[in-house]
C-alpha cells in the first residue's frame, strides 16, 4: 500500500464511518508500469491528489496530459457513488479548464466506469483475450472538437492512449499492447465493425485540426471497453 499516494484510509476500502477509503488503488494507470512504481522519486512526481490538479490548472503548471481518477465517492460507481457526483466532479474540473488559459489548446476526455445496464452493447469486438465489454458514453470538450460529431468508429480505453501516442508522436507501450492495433476500416453500410479488426481508433475523427495535422497541446467498459458514439 505505501506505493501509492498517502492515504491514511487505504486499509478500510468498504468500511463504512468517518475512516472510509475513497482511494481506489486498482483504478492507478501507473498500476503495471515499473518505470514508475518501483521508484519512489517517481510516484512522487507522476501520481497526485486531485488537489494538485486543481493547484495546477491555478498556476498553469499542468503537465501536457493527466489523468484524472475520482474518488470512490465521486465516481459514479452504484456500489459506492451517484452519478451526479460524477458530474459534479467532471464540471468542476471543465469549468476550471475553461476558465483559464488552457482552454484554447486542451482537450478532455470524459468516460466512466459500466454502464448500469442503460446503454446498448451494441458491436462487442474480441480484440484479445479479455475481449471488450458493453459500450458506455465518452465526451470530448475541446476547441478542436467537432461540434455535434457522433463518431462511430470503433474504440475502447486504450483509444485515449493512442490519441496520445499519435499527437505527440510516441511508439506503444509494448510490443504487444493494444495501442499497435490499427485504425479501423469499416465498411460504408456498418461502421461499427472493422472489417480489419483487431483495430481500435485513436479519436483523431473527433477533431478538426486545420486538415488533420498534429496537436502538440497539453463509450468503453470496466475491462477495456469500446466507444462507439
Amino acid at each position: 500500500m505505501n506505493n501509492y499516494v498517502n492515504d491514511p484510509y487505504q486499509l478500510n476500502w468498504g468500511v463504512a464511518g468517518p475512516t472510509a477509503d475513497e482511494y481506489c488503488n486498482i483504478c492507478n494507470p501507473f498500476q503495471y508500469d515499473t518505470s514508475i512504481m518501483s521508484h519512489p522519486e517517481q510516484v512522487a512526481a507522476h501520481i497526485k491528489d486531485s488537489v494538485d490538479l486543481y493547484s495546477d490548472l491555478s498556476k498553469h503548471s499542468l503537465p501536457a496530459v493527466s489523468i484524472v481518477k475520482p474518488s470512490g465517492f465521486t465516481d459514479g460507481h452504484p456500489s459506492s457513488s451517484k452519478l451526479n457526483l460524477f458530474e459534479g466532479f467532471a464540471k468542476k474540473i471543465v469549468d476550471q479548464v475553461q476558465a483559464s488559459d488552457y482552454a484554447k489548446d486542451t482537450a478532455i476526455f470524459i468516460t466512466f466506469d459500466e454502464g448500469g445496464g442503460y446503454f446498448d452493447s451494441g458491436y462487442v469486438q474480441p480484440l484479445d483475450y479479455f475481449g471488450d465489454g458493453t459500450r458506455i458514453p465518452m465526451i470530448v470538450v475541446s476547441p478542436y472538437a467537432r461540434q455535434g460529431h457522433i463518431s462511430h468508429e470503433y474504440a475502447d480505453h486504450v483509444s485515449i492512449l493512442k490519441f496520445i501516442e499519435r499527437n505527440w508522436r510516441l511508439e506503444p507501450i509494448t510490443h504487444r499492447s493494444r495501442d499497435n492495433f490499427p485504425n479501423p476500416v469499416a465498411a460504408p453500410g456498418n461502421p461499427y465493425v472493422p472489417v480489419n479488426s483487431p483495430a481500435l481508433s485513436d479519436m483523431f475523427d473527433f477533431f478538426d485540426f486545420d486538415g488533420g495535422g498534429h496537436h502538440h497541446h497539453g463509450d468503453g467498459d470496466d475491462q477495456g471497453g469500446n466507444w462507439n458514439h
